[in-house]
């Protein structure tokens, strides 16, 4: 292999993130796997792994990387922090021509900028090989039960950005012994949805049947899992078909209808396109059988499959009310009959150090193979956006977002 370097570079975005690409011990790990691969790490007072740790594991840290043959960071880099001629690797939100970005792929294009996106790193099957997904789930399901103790007067949970790490926040599960016998769904069969039920089993709460969960009474907390079969259904009235419900998702329509009457706590975890059906509508919620009194919507797509998510929330402010009756948004808690919705957009970064150690794991078994062997590669490939400041070929839809 030829000699190359690696810049973890500080994250320059602004609420700051905590995480890192690689944590110190991979960095470690990822320079004896590799020969002739050197990490450097950017001076950093925000990361939440600091500086004397990564000199602690031996590895170089500095005010300036740009000496660097590749700069890895988390979330998007503010354009002024470009550096020119650079081969980067970070989360873009440019690859559905999001507005906010699109200055961003611009100046990578002006700049001569080789963009790879941790998002669009997939096996020859088209699964993503890295991702945040299983920690929005952990902290999204946690976050929910918080909002719904706090809503109700239950007990109160130490917010999870307020935990060390999991293990701390673990410490605080048997406070929802508290709970009544209410009903939770989790939607949703992926990651994200996976970190949810982790932790609704860490809780000891019981998992039951979609049939259990909609037809029968418990006297305990209960949870189900519902996959997208068990709330869509094609509407000619053909069987359904999970390929091609991802592949003609307008062809379909919701029957989340039924769980509303039994449901108290929605996780919402699931992937939405926006041809597919909403779960529900906003005219529901004024209905009598509408029985839904707090949501998280850990997927957070603003005006998506969760109607009511007009805005992503906080992390210092995770939950805000919805009155039915207005249709407006009021502050958390404000009135018994609202709905109370958390709708944070950054989950992952509430334990940052979990994040980052798993991201890291993903990182050094499923791209640093592909990324520092010679040549091209496939892996690589469909994750580059930009070659030496031009659009690659399989991304140049993005040509009239940029222009």
């Amino acid at each position: 292999m030829r000699p190359i370097t690696i810049g973890l570079i500080r994250e320059g975005k602004t609420p700051p993130d905590k995480r890192v690409p690689l944590t110190p011990k991979k960095c470690t790990e990822a320079e004896a796997r590799f020969p002739g691969l050197q990490i450097v790490a950017q001076e950093s007072p925000i990361r939440c792994f600091t500086d004397d740790e990564y000199r602690a594991a031996g590895i170089e840290v500095r005010p300036d990387v740009s000496d660097c043959d590749i700069l890895m960071g988390v979330k998007e880099v503010p354009v002024g922090q470009l550096i020119p001629n650079k081969t980067y690797l970070f989360f873009s939100h440019t690859v559905k021509k999001q507005p906010a970005n699109r200055e961003l792929l611009r100046q990578v294009l002006a700049k001569n900028i080789t963009l790879i996106d941790y998002e669009l790193l997939t096996n020859e099957n088209g699964e993503r090989i890295v991702a945040f997904g299983r920690w929005a789930g952990i902290v999204g399901a946690y976050n929910g039960l918080l909002t719904y103790g706090r809503k109700h007067g239950l007990y109160e949970l130490k917010p999870a950005y307020e935990c060390l790490d999991m293990e701390d926040m673990q410490e605080e599960f048997f406070k929802v012994k508290k709970l009544p016998p209410i009903k939770m769904a989790i939607t949703g069969s992926g990651r994200v949805a996976q970190g949810a039920v982790e932790v609704l089993n860490l809780m000891g709460i019981r998992r039951v049947s979609v049939y259990d969960y909609l037809y029968l009474d418990f006297n305990e907390p209960v949870y189900t899992q519902l996959r997208s079969s068990d709330y869509n259904r094609r509407r000619d009235g053909r069987v359904w078909d999970t390929p091609d419900f991802h592949r003609n998702p307008q062809e379909y329509e919701s029957t989340f209808r039924n769980f509303l009457p039994v449901t108290n706590l929605l996780i919402a975890c699931a992937y939405w396109h926006p041809s597919a059906p909403r779960l529900f509508e906003e005219a529901d919620t004024c209905r009598a059988h509408f029985r839904i009194d707090t949501i998280a919507d850990v997927t957070c797509d603003v005006d998506g499959s969760i109607p009511v998510t007009k805005r992503s929330s906080t992390i210092q402010e995770p939950a805000f009310d919805y009155n039915c009756q207005t249709g407006e948004l009021e502050p958390a808690y404000s009135r018994p009959g609202n709905l109370t919705i958390m709708a944070v957009d950054n989950l992952p970064c509430e334990l940052p150090r979990n994040a980052s150690r798993d991201f890291g794991r993903q990182l050094l078994d499923n791209v640093l193979p592909h990324l520092v062997h010679e040549g091209t590669d496939a892996v690589i490939e469909r994750a580059t956006i930009a070659r030496h400041g031009q659009l690659t070929e399989r991304y140049q839809y993005l040509q009239d977002y940029v222009e």
